[in-house]
């Protein structure tokens, strides 16, 4: 897929594996989604708009870029949802051993449980932070626990599952949902203090999965699936502030862009929203910093956490 070379049309200085401190993984599949079809053309409409994107973040007063961003080969295998999600995992689990701050965008949400297995394996203690309009809590869908529906159960039996922006699930879900640590958007509308009892209830190394179709689609129409009641900009990024100051994020993924050809509001919008989060994680961050580029085999402790096995693959 990748007829783009370099994100957001950096220089090549700040575009290679060996030096870049993240790298984004394009995963084009949309294999199991029900309705909306077209998020596999999510990544290449991403890819697209963030070459006209400014690449100077006034809030931070940053070029986020210059920490290197590599961009991955697209992951295309479709022969299954689990052989996609198999994929997935293994890419991005190659990736975080060489210590990259790894993101995706894809794609619909079930690319989000290899993604998802990866992380927990290589961080101890992890938070998955959930933001979309679906529970996608459901074991399994149309005869495959592979599915979008059923993109953050295995997070809710493994991880420390954190759900935001919730507003649309089948009853079932309840089985597996932590009331605790869910916050539905009709509360949240009404709660001055959401914000703070989400970041509450996140462990030190959080993984942010941000599915779309969470904001309003007065703001983010081409989803697969739009729900009325959303959040809405700069909520989203002042929420998406305070996780990045107070927690280490450890890596993140974007799912559901299903771009259309008349308003490319979206895409600018996905864009955007990948780069606000790339300038919030590195904030501060001197850009010449050096940082270990090794791979990771053995079991490491530090800032990031890692849980390394000696024998692990």
């Amino acid at each position: 897929m990748n007829t783009i070379k370099n994100y957001a049309g950096i220089e090549d200085k700040f575009a290679q594996l060996e030096t870049a401190k993240i790298v984004l993984i394009p995963v084009p599949y949309d294999g199991t989604s029900t309705w909306g079809k077209g998020a596999d053309k999510g990544p290449k409409a991403f890819l697209e708009a963030s070459e006209n994107m400014e690449l100077y973040d006034i809030e931070t007063a940053s070029e986020v870029y210059k920490q290197g961003v590599y961009l991955a080969n697209a992951i295309t295998e479709d022969s299954s949802p689990e052989a996609m999600v198999n994929a997935v995992h293994k890419t991005t689990k190659e990736y975080i051993k060489r210590n990259k701050f790894v993101t995706l965008f894809g794609g619909e949400h079930s690319i989000s449980i290899g993604t998802i297995r990866a992380f927990n394996e290589c961080f101890n203690n992890l938070t998955v932070l959930h933001i979309d309009a679906h529970a996608d809590l459901r074991k399994s869908y149309d005869g495959t626990q592979y599915n979008h529906a059923c993109a953050v159960h295995e997070a809710s039996q493994n991880t420390n599952l954190v759900q935001v922006g919730i507003r649309s699930m089948d009853a079932i879900e309840n089985t597996y949902m932590d009331q605790e640590k869910t916050f539905f958007a009709h509360d949240m509308v009404n709660d001055e203090f959401w914000m703070d009892k989400v970041v509450e209830s996140l462990t030190d190394n959080v993984f942010i999965t941000f599915d779309l179709d969470a904001l309003d689609p007065s703001i983010m129409p081409s989803t697969g699936t739009p729900e009325p009641g959303g959040l809405l900009w700069y909520e989203t990024l002042e929420f998406l502030k305070q996780v990045f100051e107070e927690k280490n994020v450890v890596g993140f993924d974007i799912v559901e862009l299903c771009p259309n050809t008349v308003d490319k509001s979206s895409d600018f919008l996905a864009a955007k929203l990948y780069y606000k989060m790339l300038s919030y994680k590195f904030n501060g961050q001197d850009v010449k910093e050096d940082y270990d580029n090794t791979y990771n085999t053995n079991k490491k402790e530090g800032n990031n956490i890692l849980k390394f096995a000696d024998n692990e693959d």
